[in-house]
């Protein structure tokens, strides 16, 4: 939630051009914008085969009366590819939890979006040297 629309495109096309510049072999960029810059970012990365576009969340229904959220389906169809799910401040912020972050990932993948799965510890256990203990019991635990 940092940057306006026009602020949001002309970072990308910053990263547009460092990645052309040096981006080589099977490397691929993945920028992910908030929704409002979507659509216009897949717009601006077509010809670009170095750089795709991905959303910042996605919600677990297929639709419905959720004020706000953005489900898979619509941002498959602004034509992002990806989503990242289980970013730690959604973890932290909102209480998302792996029971419903699997939900979120087979939304996801049922419309076509590739997630990118956040394991989801905090800057305070990373700066702390704990996020290997973090990485180890995610997996099974409920938070």
């Amino acid at each position: 939630m940092n940057l306006d629309y026009n602020e949001g495109l002309s970072l990308f096309s910053e990263v547009v051009n460092m990645v052309k510049d040096e981006v080589t072999g099977h490397q691929e960029a993945v920028v992910c914008s908030p929704f409002i810059h979507l659509h216009s970012l897949v717009q601006l990365a077509k010809g670009y085969s170095k750089v795709s576009v991905g959303a910042q969340n996605a919600h677990q229904a297929e639709s419905g009366a959720y004020t706000g959220e953005i489900s898979a389906k619509m941002i498959h169809s602004v034509g992002a590819a990806y989503v990242i799910l289980g970013h730690s401040e959604r973890r932290q912020y909102f209480g998302e939890n792996n029971a419903l972050l699997a939900k979120k990932t087979d939304t996801a993948l049922k419309h076509g979006l590739k997630p990118i799965f956040c394991i989801g510890e905090t800057l305070q256990e990373r700066e702390s040297d704990q996020h290997f203990d973090i990485i180890k019991n995610k997996p099974g635990s409920s938070k």
